[in-house]
């Protein structure tokens, strides 16, 4: 079981750091419309991981509530809103195609900030995957090994354009191949990190289970909603976002309903 949980963790990383790897091979940056396809892919699996492996089986813990089984999930879902939003206010980042940095002032360079930007929606990742993996460790009837390595896949999918998304902009930068691969895998490493500090505390979590299973699925939905769904939708009209979109969904529902 070990080996699965270290296997686990370390699966949506190395999907970052082959993204991130696209950069040594490709000669020329990702077209807007090719940005806006992967961008609307990652968002589809954040959306369907935030309900099938998270939000479902945080209200599945809860059944003993009866009727206010959905308490604990709604209570949590907020809670990981809250987070990002308070994340989202702090820390200096600066989204794809973006002039405009947000969070609190700073004087980080252009493409530190763009680092950031993707960590910072890596962070609810790397919680998700850890807080369902601590679930099996623990025993939980509503968390298996399969459904978390569904969950792992999931990531590690939409993470590895999400590494040649962060890759390939900071070489158009200026950055060398070499520093710009670096960017890309070093946005991806808050999340086994992340991961890793969940399982530590796994026995001291199952009481909160369902609680910490919404909070990362809000979170999630808040980096889909906030960062994910503008980014897809930017510039001229086109339909390739929603259409990458359904499918970054339909490819998570299948793995975690056939893995699960």
């Amino acid at each position: 079981m070990q080996k699965e949980v270290v296997s686990g963790l370390l699966i949506p990383f190395l999907g970052t750091s082959l993204g991130a790897a696209c950069v040594c091979f490709m000669k020329h940056d990702l077209s807007r419309g090719v940005q806006r396809a992967l961008t609307g892919f990652a968002a589809g699996v954040m959306t369907a991981a935030s309900i099938w492996s998270l939000i479902i089986p945080a209200m599945g813990m809860s059944e003993r509530l009866g009727k206010l089984a959905f308490l604990p999930a709604v209570i949590g879902f907020w809670f990981g809103i809250l987070f990002l939003l308070l994340l989202d206010s702090l820390i200096p980042h600066l989204h794809m195609n973006s002039e405009k940095a947000e969070g609190l002032p700073s004087k980080l360079a252009r493409t530190t900030m763009m680092v950031l930007a993707v960590t910072l929606h890596n962070i609810p990742e790397g919680m998700a995957v850890g807080i369902v993996y601590a679930g099996v460790l623990t025993g939980s009837a509503d968390m298996t090994a399969g459904g978390a390595l569904a969950l792992a896949l999931g990531i590690a999918i939409q993470n590895f354009p999400e590494g040649a998304i962060i890759s390939m902009p900071l070489h158009a930068e200026g950055k060398s191949k070499g520093k710009a691969f670096a960017g890309g895998v070093l946005s991806g490493a808050v999340e086994p990190l992340g991961a890793l500090l969940t399982i530590l505390s796994a026995s001291r979590l199952l009481p909160v289970m369902p609680y910490l299973l919404s909070f990362a699925a809000g979170a999630m939905i808040y980096v889909v909603v906030e960062e994910l769904i503008p980014e897809m939708s930017e510039g001229e009209h086109s339909n390739i976002g929603v259409i990458l979109f359904s499918v970054g969904f339909t490819l998570m529902m299948i793995l975690d309903v056939a893995l699960g």
